[in-house]
């Protein structure tokens, strides 16, 4: 397999470098750096080791992702942060699932092994409370959609969707890979404590990926996004029925909030339902795009396997 390492920078002087020599060690040598326009000697640095260097055209990390994904057209992508956290030498835990076809996008979780201080108390619940809202709202058993060391084959890279700029990306990433019907999986890996400062702001940010998680729940599921909806029409309904019930028994009539509480319940039950139609239909693109991308993957294998009998 042809394997890029991708690399978005900003400010990472202290540690780019060493991550860079740590993959050439391994003897990965297509290494692209995508700086954000650091101030620093990162730019530098990173062409003093050997990587090829691209200062991207916006601002934050996502939208440096989307910019290397348009770059690189190698058979896997590896995606790793610059500030010395992930350790190059794991890379084969990524890499071996993809091999072995069994996953055709990899996250490495850092819950399994992380350095005393890799984490502030107030970043380690947030990422809990994250995952596990993930986890209850997808119910896709993944622990760590935060992490920022992944390995993609290039039918996922090249098909997702990416509009986030922020920190957000790791959650689009994992989604649309979900929701374009790709296998995901997650493996254990180390997680050490950065080199510099950290960009992330945990209240802003976290607020931002939280959101994320929630919206972009239409991506993968709209009946379970459309659902809340149709619930919370359906009980401000109730609510305001049982007013107007209550009122009655006092022999006061309240025929407009009548006409409202109807209103709201058949509203909901038609979200809900509307939901459930459009769950059924993405579901049956995904499973046909599924299958059509396992064709694709068998005549690959046989074309490969032709050209080694000749």
């Amino acid at each position: 397999m042809r394997v890029t390492v991708v690399i978005p920078t900003l400010n990472e002087e202290e540690s780019v470098g060493k991550v860079i020599e740590g993959f050439k060690r391994l003897g990965y040598n297509d290494i692209l750096v995508i700086d954000g326009n650091s101030t620093d000697r990162t730019r530098e640095i990173a062409k003093e080791k050997g990587a090829r260097v691209v200062i991207q055209s916006g601002k934050g990390k996502g939208q440096a992702v989307a910019e290397a994904f348009q770059i690189v057209d190698s058979d896997v992508l590896v995606l790793i942060d610059g500030d010395g956290t992930y350790l190059p030498e794991e890379v084969e835990k990524l890499l071996e699932p993809i091999r072995r076809g069994i996953a055709d996008h990899v996250v490495g979780n850092r819950f399994a092994n992380f350095e005393k201080g890799a984490f502030t108390r107030l970043n380690l619940i947030g990422n809990k409370v994250l995952n596990a809202l993930f986890r209850l709202i997808y119910g896709v058993d993944l622990h760590d959609i935060l992490s920022g060391y992944r390995a993609l084959r290039r039918d996922v890279y090249k098909s997702v969707e990416l509009k986030k700029h922020g920190f957000e990306v790791e959650t689009e990433l994992t989604v649309e890979t979900l929701a374009k019907g790709y296998r995901i999986m997650e493996v254990p890996i180390s997680y050490k404590k950065r080199s510099g400062k950290t960009k992330l702001n945990p209240f802003k940010d976290g607020f931002k990926i939280g959101w994320t998680i929630y919206n972009l729940l239409i991506r993968f599921s709209p009946a379970r996004f459309f659902l809340m909806f149709g619930l919370i029409l359906i009980a401000l309904g109730l609510i305001v029925g049982l007013y107007v019930v209550y009122e009655w028994f006092k022999h006061i009539s309240h025929d407009l909030l009548a006409v409202l509480t109807t209103l709201l319940i058949v509203s909901g039950l038609q979200i809900i339902l509307f939901g459930v139609i459009s769950d059924f239909v993405f579901r049956s693109n995904v499973q046909l795009r599924r299958e059509i991308y396992e064709l694709r993957r068998t005549l690959e294998e046989l074309k490969n396997v032709d050209g080694k009998e000749d």
